[in-house]
């Protein structure tokens, strides 16, 4: 698998483009290069290797599905814990850049999906807009809602 490639892949919450390239990304949403864009991991491990989870939020993050926190590093990752294909598909990389695969501030289309994207990654179910990650940003003792 190459890690600068632009995969369009259905992740843990919704369709969306993965590459180990964030401005890549960024160019691809039209989106401020200055904007961050959030990492999906596939282990505590590897979070631990990029950020630092605040002690008084330690439980909070190991037992969340479907979260993004934001780190005092300014650093966004959600780890990857369900056993559904995208689980696979991460584990190959063990961490790469994750965003929804629309324009910044458009609903899910198709057509820009495929023309942005280097390679799809299938499943049998296909690709389907669900419900986004909520989103919390971690302060040492804390915690503000995102989304």
């Amino acid at each position: 698998m190459d890690k600068n490639k632009v995969y369009l892949v259905q992740t843990d919450t919704t369709v969306g483009f993965s590459s180990a390239d964030d401005e890549k990304l960024s160019i691809i949403k039209q989106r401020p290069l200055s904007q961050k864009i959030l990492q999906t991991v596939d282990s505590f491990s590897t979070l631990n290797k990029n950020a630092r989870v605040p002690k008084n939020h330690r439980k909070r993050v190991r037992y969340s599905n479907k979260t993004t926190f934001i780190y005092p590093n300014l650093k966004s990752f959600r780890v990857i814990k369900e056993d559904i294909p995208f689980k696979d598909f991460i584990l190959k990389f063990g961490s790469q850049f994750s965003t929804s695969a629309n324009l910044t501030g458009n609903k899910f289309d198709e057509d820009f999906a495929y023309e942005n994207s280097d390679i799809l990654v299938l499943t049998k179910d296909g690709y389907s807009e669900n419900i986004s990650s909520f989103i919390y940003k971690l302060g040492k003792n804390k915690l503000k809602k995102i989304r």
